[in-house]
């Protein structure tokens, strides 16, 4: 299934630096690696090749000569080798060992290391989470720990992401921003892929200030006062009503349990937090991230991509984006925040 974490060899494709993650798969390291140690520790030391593609006709096979089926290159010949999917001639996979090297000069720097990686699916889908030496702090001692994540695809289906993802240390909220705006990089699968992302290195200073202004956001929503009864009305422009009884039915109870997160949640009693629009926020992806829902089937490996890839991530995004208009509103008018 293309949610799951790819295993192979029993062992889940991913590694984690020290903390075990919430479905205790993956191979746990001490310290953090380098690249190569990164790479190996998360099974993704293997290339990807397009192979030509033919269809059988009479006694003949007959080769489609613009499509290509795009595989790994270790599998060719053998049962498991799964088909990731198809491209054009002019499509040039991304090896793993390259996506890596785009955080290198960071981590040579002293300014990140690798934190984890890993694959979903067969393999069509990896992923390299950075961190960033340097927190902030939003109020009252409310530390956010700084990442880089990259998504790279091998399936044709999407380009090279890189995006922030910040992290609420007090409650491991991950508050990521959304891939299709703000300062995400993007890099086409094409002839001139390594050149791009070669030079998409030097927009990394441009995320470090990015990362500035969004931790003045999350500032600004702490300092935006909104009580229980206004709450209510945020959390009913982040969960909107459909037209059937049973959207109704599921926005009431994902309102519920953000409204109980925003009283409740961890972190959400700190004496600058509490009543704000930031432990708004925080309910909203608290739930989203650690709420286990209904009938979710394997939750543990589908929660990583759901997360960082998924409805729960597009969640998260809409509930940023409410906040922003709503903090802008409310300082434009004079009202709702502290002195």
């Amino acid at each position: 299934m293309a949610h799951e974490l790819f295993i192979e060899g029993g062992r889940a494709a991913m590694f984690y630096v020290d903390e075990v993650p919430w479905h205790g798969l993956g191979r746990r390291l001490s310290a953090p690696p380098t690249s190569v140690e990164a790479i190996r520790a998360a099974q993704l030391d293997w290339t990807v090749v397009k192979a030509p593609l033919y269809i059988a006709g009479g006694h003949r096979l007959h080769e489609f000569p613009d499509r290509f089926a795009l595989l790994r290159a270790d599998k060719l010949g053998q049962e498991d080798c799964h088909v990731f999917g198809m491209a054009g001639r002019d499509y040039v996979p991304l090896q793993n060992v390259e996506a890596f090297n785009f955080f290198d000069p960071l981590v040579r720097e002293g300014v990140a290391r690798y934190e984890t990686a890993g694959a979903l699916g067969h393999g069509e889908r990896i992923w390299i989470l950075a961190r960033l030496t340097e927190d902030f702090e939003v109020a009252g001692g409310d530390l956010v720990h700084r990442f880089l994540l990259l998504s790279n695809s091998h399936d044709g289906s999407s380009s090279v992401h890189v995006k922030l993802t910040p992290v609420r240390v007090v409650c491991n909220n991950t508050l990521s921003r959304a891939l299709r705006q703000g300062p995400t990089i993007r890099v086409r699968h094409d002839r001139d892929v390594r050149v791009q992302l070669e030079a998409s290195k030097a927009f990394l200073g441009v995320l470090r200030g990015e990362y500035e202004r969004l931790g003045q956001l999350f500032r600004q929503l702490a300092t935006t006062r909104l009580p229980a009864k206004q709450a209510q009305a945020y959390f009913e422009q982040v969960f909107p009503e459909g037209g059937s009884d049973e959207s109704k039915r599921q926005a009431a109870e994902r309102r519920r349990w953000a409204e109980h997160f925003y009283r409740h949640g961890r972190g959400q009693n700190l004496p600058e937090i509490r009543e704000t629009l930031w432990a708004a926020y925080n309910g909203v992806t608290e739930f989203m991230d650690h709420c286990r829902p209904r009938n979710a089937g394997d939750y543990s490996t589908q929660r990583l991509r759901s997360i960082w890839f998924g409805k729960n991530a597009a969640i998260k995004e809409r509930a940023l984006k409410v906040a922003a208009d709503w903090t802008a509103t409310t300082r434009s008018s004079g009202s709702g925040t502290e002195g």
